[in-house]
């Protein structure tokens, strides 16, 4: 794995953080967490367990899905031949995904029914909800997800650093998230316009990207006209 490969795996997590459905979520959840704490260290602290727990998620059902497709010998023989033939189309469908051309609705899960779980001390709690909330699939996480991590974990042959750096990129922005709810209230609101300003541009950029490198993938590999 070298540093574009890092830097891959941390983006499409900072992407899927900050893309509108989760980051939404995220800001909800938080703001619901830290409601009734006093303290500001204890809301910050409790924005920490939520993160990591969608850190922790998002790393083990990467690693699993990765390292099991992995580990058959059948399926590790045959995405060996054809990894690059089947990565091109799912770049591709994947950056058409990033400009909204396809929109599929996905089962989410109810908010309601984990309100009281959120309570349940200032690190359990908050950790078991991020970890429930982030297995809450949008459209666009769930093709950044499924669509380009796996597949590229794959095809770099990391099934377990890939995923694991995929988590820690969905923890940052969600980091900055808690330290603003629980130490500034007041910047909040312009925060959340600019970042949502940034993740519009960021994902159409991604899926240009994404469109190119599928379709030249596609063009080589899936039908060898070039």
């Amino acid at each position: 794995m070298n540093l574009l490969d890092i830097w891959t795996a941390l983006w499409l997590g900072i992407l899927t953080s900050i893309s509108p459905c989760p980051l939404a979520t995220n800001i909800a959840a938080i703001s619901y967490i830290g409601k009734d704490m006093t303290s500001h260290v204890k809301v910050f602290v409790s924005g920490i367990a939520y993160t990591a727990g969608r850190v922790f998620a998002y790393a083990a059902v990467g690693v699993l899905l990765s390292a099991g497709l992995s580990s058959v010998p059948d399926v590790a023989n045959f995405l060996q031949r054809y990894m690059n033939a089947i990565l091109g189309p799912m770049l591709f469908i994947t950056g058409i995904f990033l400009f909204g051309f396809i929109n599929i609705s996905l089962p989410g899960i109810n908010a309601d029914k984990f309100k009281k779980l959120a309570g349940k001390g200032i690190v359990t709690g908050p950790f078991l909800l991020g970890v429930i909330f982030s297995l809450a699939f949008c459209p666009v996480s769930a093709a950044l997800f499924f669509g380009s991590l796996i597949p590229l974990a794959l095809s770099v042959k990391s099934p377990v650093i890939f995923p694991t750096l995929y988590g820690i990129g969905t923890g940052l922005p969600v980091i900055i998230f808690a330290f603003l709810i629980a130490f500034g209230m007041h910047s909040l609101g312009s925060f959340f316009k600019g970042i949502t300003s940034f993740e519009r541009w960021a994902r159409y950029i991604t899926g240009v990207i994404f469109i190119l490198v599928g379709g030249y993938y596609s063009l080589v590999y899936t039908f060898k006209v070039i």
